[in-house]
């Protein structure tokens, strides 16, 4: 590595589960700020704002402020914007995350049904409530009718204080194969995510690290963008998921808070 210019890193599951606070992880960012490492929590939660989220974990007692923290709602708005400019979407999502949807037309789900308006992209966001068969199928119908498909991410589960529930992926697979087409999928593992961060930072690839509980999606996604990966055992780390993942990740921690530890023995290496 070069110098360390960037340290990105997950919130669910790295430094919380269920918004509390994992073991020495308060601490650890703090030791962060207090080394003046640049940091930005990159996230794929698509239950709350950007400034919901900051509010959180300043709460929990994360030195973290809005500015730190980048979200798939937000990069997905970027990129309808983008792509599908004035695009009427259908946003199939638990939690109320409009406020980092600026510029992006929702057509509302009874607007949808009573008036038959159709919907030229939908959207997934998180999975939860919102997820029920009615909204299923309604997306189902508009793909049918030529609407593309875009998802915030396709992570198959998430660690809650109850244990693993599933995520936005487990219901994306299906319809996917259902309506025959291909998601585009614009937080966590994408590519362009990944690189709007480090830009956001004003860091390149070689002198940042990704620190996350998701193999596939935070750590070997990372990796193949020329970041070091570092994989901690918290959150929904599974050891059978980490024998049987495509990668090899670059550093693996017991949790976050080994993360400063970490950091002075990459310094040292200089």
């Amino acid at each position: 590595m070069e110098r360390i210019g960037a340290v990105l890193i997950d919130i669910d599951g790295v430094l919380t589960v269920s918004w509390k606070p994992l073991p020495g992880s308060v601490e650890a960012m703090g030791q962060l700020r207090a080394e003046g490492i640049p940091l930005a929590l990159v996230t794929n939660n698509t239950s709350r704002t950007r400034a919901s989220i900051a509010a959180k974990l300043a709460g929990a007692g994360f030195p973290v402020g809005v500015d730190d923290i980048l979200t798939a709602p937000a990069a997905t708005a970027a990129y309808l914007r983008e792509h599908y400019p004035g695009a009427r979407c259908l946003l199939v999502n638990t939690g109320d995350v409009r406020d980092d949807l600026a510029g992006v037309p929702i057509v509302e789900e009874a607007e949808s049904d009573a008036a038959g308006v159709a919907a030229d992209v939908v959207v997934f966001g998180g999975a939860g409530g919102g997820f029920s068969y009615e909204a299923l199928n309604r997306a189902f119908r508009h793909l049918q009718h030529g609407a593309r498909l875009v998802a915030m991410h396709r992570n198959l589960y998430w660690r809650t204080a109850a244990g693993l529930d599933l995520d936005t992926g487990a219901f994306l697979l299906g319809l996917e194969r259902a309506a025959r087409v291909e998601a585009e999928i614009t937080g966590k593992p994408a590519e362009a995510f990944f690189a709007s961060a480090l830009t956001h930072m004003g860091a390149t690839p070689s002198e940042a690290l990704m620190v996350g509980d998701d193999i596939e999606s935070d750590v070997l996604a990372a990796q193949r963008g020329g970041i070091t990966g570092v994989l901690v055992r918290t959150g929904k780390y599974l050891p059978e998921t980490h024998r049987a993942a495509d990668g090899i990740p670059d550093h693996v921690l017991d949790s976050f808070a080994d993360l400063p530890a970490l950091l002075e023995r990459l310094g040292r290496r200089e």
